[in-house]
């Protein structure tokens, strides 16, 4: 790097002053024109200094190039540093923000107000307590023009991820409206088809499923009564109701001895809606089954036994 940085150094011949290359190409001229050249500068003169001047700038450094410009604007050497010396750039123009853009930006903003969540969960919740009891819920529910046990309150109850019927905390209504970027009455009731799509999905709605064990639980109890199974069964089939479904329900009801259902046992009816098919014809009962799905199915191939040979 050293020579090269040397190689692009101005060397002593081309340093000479304009004087210097005047009074040799004077000399050359014959002495008779001596005197008429110094007085007044020929064309000829004219262009051969512009030429050397250009030739000079080129061969220089940068260094050399940075002190000459600075010359021919008049700026000395001391004000431009010559290693900060650069040629303006343009620049792009930066895009202006429109008033439309600022609009929705401020509406991104402002999806919800916490406080004003805080101010809607007092309007409901119990008088001595910091939660919304049965008597809040009946109220909440009659602003939100639904029923309590209606289809779109149980999923709503589980968007609040609610641990218990007839009941939210202050943080379980909180959390539930910040996910559901509402604060108001109208803001949850334009949520209700948003959320009924959302439990379509597969995935989404097995999540749904499997925690309505628990929100169906009471305090102490670890086994789903079959009353409450019944019931819950029921309503998270309202819209997708599995072709096995009645036939199920009525072979619990028939048999009083079944009075619980556990939770491996709700959590696998779902996966025996999808796999045994409208006649029960697909069930393998060599699989880990529970029990109690042998017994329904040995239950409804005697029914359908007696059926064909009273026929």
């Amino acid at each position: 790097m050293g020579k090269c940085l040397s190689c692009c150094e101005p060397s002593q011949s081309n340093g000479r002053s304009y004087d210097d290359n005047q009074s040799g190409l004077t000399e050359s001229g014959g002495g008779s024109s001596s005197s008429s050249c110094s007085s007044s500068k020929s064309p000829q003169l004219e262009t051969v200094q512009q030429s050397k001047e250009t030739r000079r700038l080129h061969s220089s450094g940068p260094k050399s190039q940075g002190a000459a410009l600075a010359k021919s604007y008049g700026i000395g050497s001391a004000d431009v540093p010559h290693k900060k010396f650069q040629t303006n750039t343009k620049m792009p123009p930066m895009k202006r923000q429109t008033n439309g853009d600022s609009k929705r930006m401020s509406l991104l903003c402002r999806d919800y107000s916490e406080p004003e969540i805080h101010a809607l969960f007092d309007h409901y919740r119990d008088i001595g307590h910091d939660m919304i009891l049965a008597e809040g819920i009946e109220k909440f529910c009659k602003d939100l023009d639904v029923k309590p046990e209606e289809f779109i309150v149980l999923i709503l109850a589980w968007k609040f991820q609610a641990e218990t019927m007839c009941c939210f905390t202050r943080c379980e209504f909180v959390q539930g409206c910040k996910a559901l970027k509402v604060d108001s009455i109208k803001g949850i009731r334009s949520k209700f088809n948003d959320l009924i799509l959302e439990v379509q999905n597969k995935q989404s709605f097995r999540d749904f499923y499997r925690w309505t064990y628990k929100f169906g639980l009471e305090t102490g109890q670890r086994t789903l009564p079959i009353e409450m199974a019944i019931i819950l069964w029921r309503l998270i089939f309202t819209r997708t109701e599995p072709p096995i479904l009645q036939h199920w329900l009525e072979f619990l009801q028939k048999h009083p001895d079944i009075r619980g259902i556990p939770k491996d046992t709700w959590d696998m009816f779902l996966n025996f809606t999808e796999q045994v098919g409208d006649d029960l014809t697909a069930y393998d009962d060599t699989e880990a089954w529970p029990s109690l799905f042998d017994d329904f199915v040995e239950f409804e191939n005697d029914l359908r036994n007696q059926n064909v040979k009273s026929d």
